[in-house]
Parts: structure tokens; C-alpha cells; sequence
């Protein structure tokens, strides 16, 4: 049987949300990641920068174009140093500036993708997919990818048949 990678950020707190900044408990992208671990099975990695970004959320998406322009890499709590258990990798992140945000890349960049398949779920309020699938493929050299899946934020706790469905036919095919 496959074995499943669910690797994530997702933000907590103020986020943008049909409109308004409104508080989250639990970050839409946290959401989406459990509904695939409860789908398909297999193991959460949840990235969390060292430095955290400001609570305000237009602070927190000046900080991240700022990130995005310098194409930084910033540092991370934690690392995963392979991925060799793993035949399937689920990237999941919010669209910041049309693609993931810069930590997501961080530890990317550090892992061997070769014979993996990847597959994008991106959380957004209106980009879709962005520049995720493209980004990823200059990334994770070596693998397969699978198509990717837009929720949109404001509905990702509605979004459990379609991420289950999506997260289920990845797996198969």
C-alpha cells in the first residue's frame, strides 16, 4: 500500500475571508490537510518558520511580498531530512502573491523527489491555483505530479467531500 506525506503551512489568526479579515482558530489550510489525512491516511508535517509573521494580516502579506520579491528561504523550526518512506506527497499551502509561501520552498528544497508523486492543494480567496504546480515542478526535480486542488478559504471547512474525493483519485491513479 502507498504511503502518504501531508506536508503543510497554514496560518492561524487574522486571515482574509470573503472580503474581511476575520480570526481563525485553525488555519484553512490545516483543515484541508486533516480531510486528506482522514481520506487516504499517512503522516502530517506542518511547517512553521522560525520567525513568525505579524499577527496584523496586512502586515503578515507585506512581509511575505517582501519574502517572495528577495526570493528568500527563511529558516524553519523543523526540518524533514527524507522522504523515502513516502510515495505520495500532498504540498499544501495558502496563495500568497500566487504561489506558496517562501518556507514551503525552504524545505522543498532540501528533499529528494525522485519517483514521488506530488500533488498541490492550495487554499486561496480568489487566485485558485496561482503559480503553485509550475513553482513545484521547478522544485521537486524527479517527480510525478498529480493534478492540484483550489479550495477556496472561506469554504475550506465545507470542503471535505471534494478534498476526500480529489486526495482519493490522487492516490489511485
Amino acid at each position: 500500500m502507498a504511503k502518504n506525506l501531508i506536508i503543510y503551512y497554514s496560518r492561524k489568526g487574522q486571515n482574509y475571508v470573503n472580503g474581511s479579515i476575520r480570526n481563525l482558530s485553525k488555519g484553512n489550510t490545516e483543515i484541508c490537510a486533516e480531510f486528506i489525512q482522514k481520506a487516504v491516511g499517512g503522516d502530517l508535517f506542518e511547517i512553521e518558520t522560525v520567525r513568525t509573521y505579524d499577527a496584523d494580516y496586512m502586515k503578515c502579506i507585506e512581509e511575505a511580498k517582501a519574502e517572495l520579491r528577495a526570493k528568500a528561504r527563511p529558516e524553519l523550526k523543523k526540518y524533514l531530512d527524507s522522504i523515502d518512506g513516502y510515495d505520495n506527497i500532498f504540498v499544501c499551502g495558502p496563495c500568497w502573491w500566487g504561489t506558496f509561501p517562501m518556507g514551503v520552498f525552504t524545505q522543498l528544497e532540501k528533499l529528494d523527489f525522485s519517483g514521488k508523486k506530488v500533488m498541490a492543494l492550495m487554499t486561496h480567496e480568489g487566485s485558485g491555483l496561482g503559480s503553485c504546480e509550475r513553482d513545484l515542478k521547478k522544485i521537486c526535480t524527479g517527480a510525478v505530479f498529480g493534478k492540484g486542488l483550489a479550495v477556496h478559504g472561506a469554504d475550506a471547512a465545507k470542503s471535505e467531500a471534494a478534498v476526500a474525493k480529489w486526495a482519493e483519485a490522487s492516490v489511485r491513479c
